[in-house]
């Protein structure tokens, strides 16, 4: 490893997550990221989607979920898709001890606790699966004044989730965008076994490759593999969850780029939106942007648009280009902008 300055930190960022214009397919993508994030959240399309748009732009969504359901070439587990070669270092993870944080110890005592519902659960997937969680109902199921904040079926969720971390049980599909499950010895294949230490050393070094820079103690620290050299000026816009930006220090440290979600901020007192999305053109974080796509509608919309201290002029043409790209690949009809322009940039995006 080599500390290395902030302008080949951010060019040696920039290619090691495919932001440079040379990513080529679904799959592909998804092994040279290492995995993707999911959340629920659409406000322009779910993380895991969007991560893949800013590398391919124009990719059809359908095939992420043939590769997960279909192919069985990709896998969810614990809310991150995973290339399936990975999988006997998640299964090294699933078999990992329980440890001594709060919610770990809680989790423990409540598979003990709840063994009835367990066996039910493993029991009922074994002879009707797969089944999505309102198809299985049982007594134990009602959520008591412990478990009450996280809704009336708090067990049946919170069992259903820690046996899938455990490997118990596995995503077997989507409907609706709801998860169905399946006994994780009938959906994953049989893998050789991975020490727990192998695993998490092997994961690690291959988030650091993806990376390609880390930030160790105020210092950039280049990946031994990674590779510098020129960007472009490439324009897209990135998810919250895109892991370009993931670690706000590291970030802050490579572009001076002070970056929150501010959805849980009161909107008074939000500084930008609701769900802002960073700009990046070429090796360099410009702007923001807060795109919100009215699929009733067929628009979208852009609640405001906001320029970096330096940004250049002439980048709003770009910008304009990313949209119309986004919008296209949404299926929005129309463009509208309902918030602020930089007057830089103003006539580029309007026109």
């Amino acid at each position: 490893m080599r500390e290395v300055s902030p302008a080949e930190a951010r060019r040696i960022a920039v290619r090691a997550q495919a932001l440079d214009g040379s990513a080529e397919g679904v799959l592909q993508t998804v092994r040279h990221l290492g995995f993707l994030q999911m959340d629920p959240i659409s406000t322009v399309a779910p993380p895991q989607y969007l991560v893949l748009w800013s590398r391919l732009g124009q990719y059809d969504r359908a095939e992420l979920d043939r590769l997960l359901w279909e192919e069985r070439k990709l896998f969810e587990w614990n809310a991150f898709i995973w290339p399936i070669e990975d999988l006997p270092l998640i299964r090294a993870r699933m078999r990992e001890r329980w440890g001594h944080y709060k919610w770990q110890r809680w989790a423990q005592e409540f598979l003990k606790e709840q063994a009835g519902l367990r066996r039910y659960v493993l029991r009922e997937l074994e002879r009707r699966g797969p089944l999505l969680s309102r198809e299985l109902e049982h007594h134990a199921a009602r959520a008591d004044e412990r478990y009450v904040w996280w809704g009336t079926r708090a067990q049946m969720t919170w069992m259903l989730e820690l046996l899938h971390r455990r490997g118990r049980i596995a995503v077997a599909g989507r409907q609706a965008g709801q998860r169905l499950w399946d006994l994780g010895e009938r959906w994953y294949p049989e893998t050789e076994t991975v020490p727990l230490a192998d695993a998490r050393r092997h994961l690690e070094e291959k988030r650091f490759r993806a990376l390609g820079v880390r930030l160790e103690q105020g210092r950039l620290v280049a990946h031994p593999e990674a590779v510098d050299g020129r960007v472009g000026n490439r324009v897209t816009f990135l998810s919250p969850f895109d892991r370009l930006v993931h670690h706000r220090d590291r970030a802050e440290a490579l572009w001076d780029f002070h970056y929150r979600l501010e959805m849980y901020v009161p909107k008074a007192k939000r500084e930008f939106g609701y769900y802002v999305l960073p700009i990046l053109r070429g090796d360099r974080l410009i702007g923001r942007i807060e795109p919100v796509h009215d699929r009733k509608a067929g628009v979208l919309r852009v609640n405001g648009v906001f320029a970096e201290p330096g940004a250049p002029k002439s980048a709003g043409v770009g910008i304009a280009r990313a949209l119309r790209r986004l919008a296209k690949w949404l299926g929005a009809e129309e463009i509208v902008y309902a918030g602020r322009v930089p007057p830089a940039w103003g006539d580029s995006l309007r026109n």
